[in-house]
């Protein structure tokens, strides 16, 4: 029979799972649409594969109380100070898994270490995020006192009265801190398998969004810590192999057109998801008159995904087409000092003027540090706003409301040197979704909190291109329309993978004709900086562009998107959606706008099936292997296995 040391240190770990169950199935409620697809024993079963992470990570957590846990003391002093240590060592596990369940809607995934690179972000809008969500607060208490108040304590220390069985009692503590440490270890671990346990284990089930359902916070955000970002790949073993599978879809550059002197204005909106617009759902309510009508005087690109699920993933694929492969974002990763080659330096050698705009704090998400590294000559935020945080703009969350930023962004067009490239980057429509006073109630609530929001957003614009139009660069700029990422979701035609990263992409032109496109392309963020020197007739610079993005203008080739969800890699073609897998299979869905089916195709086409799964691939070896050895831009091409 074991000690009682051991009984309750095996009912204290008991409580923790129970726990650690109740948080699953919060986070299933509050994300229940992303895993709808699933079928009940598919969840069930993630259900069950779950436990084998939270071992995992309460072990790991818990560590030093499972030490403690092992000396034979049993007197009230010390217990109360080991329940003290219980419940302190398990507090942030639970926040952290409770903050998750409405985190993971704006990221698509289970949070990692990236707290620690947004710290500053996070201290000033501390006081409007425990505001907002003050229902996280409840289920936090109630738990922890749960956890306090069925925290097993021995009711009294066991009463040896034969003395000639010491011994026989040290040799059975002796065993049970053989087999407590032995199964510490293979919890850790998780199991007997070669690699211990990662989070990329959990993505393996049909259909793979289960995989975060699988996974805890706790075990991502601990297995995150000090580990490498990436993991080198070897699917091609030499240079040869990975250029000629990255050959078939990188065409050499075209002949280019003489060179047009115009401006080019990127917009890139918060949460500007393809679901709030009427233009690419017919039929459906629209929150966003303005663009809808502008979107009719473009090239509107209806099959364009976003290539991540954060803000400070977007401006990497936009700047410099370098599309978000990696679980860290590239700005706040080791990889920050790489060479990088964006369109501020490519368009700054052509004489361009080149800024960003961004109307929070200046060094939110280190936007300007990242446009510093793409080479743009200008950073404009909340410093260089008129008043700054204590303007009347001031939204008092995150910066300056989008119409009145919009129309300081335009008049600081007018100022600028022409040609210039400038971005602007958006941010009313971001969590908690504020409308200035002024306008409560003139835009539709909807049924989501960002939907007048988003109204509020198509108004701003509406507003710009009113001011722009009047403006003498006008007619002589490219506008570049386009999301960082999707947002909250309501119809059930969008709540899938697909669906997560579908948003809209607008060329608009008010002084020529565009030249000819297919809009039924599929695009991505990573195309901007190929499409602006095309359409710009700089080919030349062609050379230092990266191999993931196309030029919309391209009609050579029929586009493709590239993502990462869940530690796999998906690709995104006009027929298929190719999925590469943790364990290197490659699984292919016939591809529908916005809408991946739950079940891959049981026999799919081989051809297919061998040639994109080989170009997923060479793009994955690329970007991981190119990162690591900082040779993306090498004559050579990136590189392959150390081997060679």
């Amino acid at each position: 029979m074991p000690s009682l040391l051991l009984q309750l240190l095996l009912r204290r770990f008991a409580l923790l799972l129970a726990a650690y169950l109740l948080l699953r199935g919060g986070f299933y409620m509050a994300n229940h649409s992303v895993f709808a697809e699933a079928s009940v024993e598919q969840t069930l079963l993630a259900f069950w594969h779950g436990f084998r992470f939270d071992l995992s990570a309460l072990l790991l957590l818990n560590f030093p109380f499972l030490l403690l846990s092992l000396i034979p003391a049993y007197g009230r002093i010390w217990q109360r100070t080991l329940r003290g240590v219980y419940l302190t060592l398990n507090a942030p596990g639970l926040a952290l898994n409770i903050i998750d369940s409405q985190y993971f809607k704006f990221i698509g995934r289970r949070t990692s270490d990236e707290l620690f690179t947004i710290t500053g972000d996070i201290e000033r809008q501390a006081g409007q995020l425990v505001w907002h969500y003050w229902f996280l607060v409840p289920p936090f208490v109630l738990l922890f006192g749960l956890l306090w108040y069925f925290y097993p304590m021995p009711k009294a220390a066991p009463v040896q009265t034969n003395p000639r069985g010491a011994l026989r009692r040290m040799t059975v503590a002796m065993l049970e801190l053989t087999l407590v440490a032995g199964l510490a270890v293979l919890g850790i671990r998780g199991g007997l398998q070669l690699k211990p346990l990662r989070p990329g284990h959990a993505f393996v089930q049909t259909p793979p969004s289960l995989g975060h359902l699988a996974l805890n916070s706790t075990f991502t955000f601990i297995k995150s810590i000090g580990q490498k970002v990436l993991e080198r790949r070897e699917f091609f073993s030499t240079s040869a192999a990975l250029q000629q599978a990255l050959g078939a879809s990188y065409p050499a550059p075209r002949p280019q057109p003489t060179a047009r002197p115009d401006n080019v204005v990127v917009l890139l909106v918060e949460g500007f998801a393809s679901e709030y617009n009427g233009i690419e759902n017919p039929g459906q309510r629209s929150y966003t008159p303005f663009f809808d009508s502008l979107a009719t005087q473009g090239l509107l690109f209806r099959e364009h995904y976003a290539n991540g699920r954060r803000s400070i993933e977007s401006l990497p694929a936009i700047l410099a087409g370098l599309p978000a492969l990696m679980e860290s974002p590239y700005i706040t990763s080791n990889f920050q000092t790489n060479e990088l080659h964006g369109l501020g330096e490519l368009l700054g050698r052509r004489g361009y003027t080149t800024s960003v705009f961004h109307g929070a704090q200046n060094g939110t998400m280190g936007f300007n540090v990242f446009a510093s590294k793409a080479g743009i000559q200008q950073y404009y935020g909340l410093e260089e706003y008129p008043r700054g945080a204590k303007s009347p703009d001031y939204d008092g969350h995150w910066g300056i409301f989008d119409e009145p930023y919009l129309q300081y962004f335009a008049q600081q067009l007018t100022q600028q040197r022409q040609p210039f490239f400038s971005t602007v980057f958006t941010l009313t429509s971001h969590e908690p979704f504020p409308v200035p006073s002024q306008y409560q109630g003139r835009f539709s609530p909807g049924k989501l909190p960002i939907h007048a929001s988003i109204g509020y957003t198509d108004f701003a614009l509406k507003r710009f291109f009113a001011t722009a139009s009047k403006q003498p660069w006008y007619r002589n700029t490219l506008f570049v329309l386009l999301a960082d990422h999707t947002s909250q979701s309501l119809q059930p035609d969008y709540q899938n993978l697909l669906g997560s990263y579908k948003t809209p992409l607008l060329l608009f032109h008010p002084g020529r004709q565009l030249p000819a496109a297919d809009v039924h392309r599929i695009t991505q963020q990573a195309d901007v900086p190929a499409t602006v020197l095309d359409y710009l007739g700089f080919g030349a610079d062609a050379s230092q562009l990266l191999p993931f993005g196309y030029s919309v203008f391209d009609n050579r080739v029929t586009g493709r998107a590239v993502f990462l969800s869940g530690n796999t890699y998906y690709l995104v073609h006009r027929d298929y959606v190719t999925e590469l897998t943790t364990d290197n299979q490659v699984r292919l869905y016939p591809y529908r706008t916005h809408n991946l089916p739950a079940q891959p195709l049981a026999q799919p086409p081989r051809d297919k099936q061998q040639a994109y799964g080989n170009e997923l691939r060479a793009l994955v070896q690329f970007f991981t292997n190119g990162l690591l050895d900082n040779t993306l831009y090498s004559k050579h091409g990136p590189a392959v296995a150390q081997t060679l």
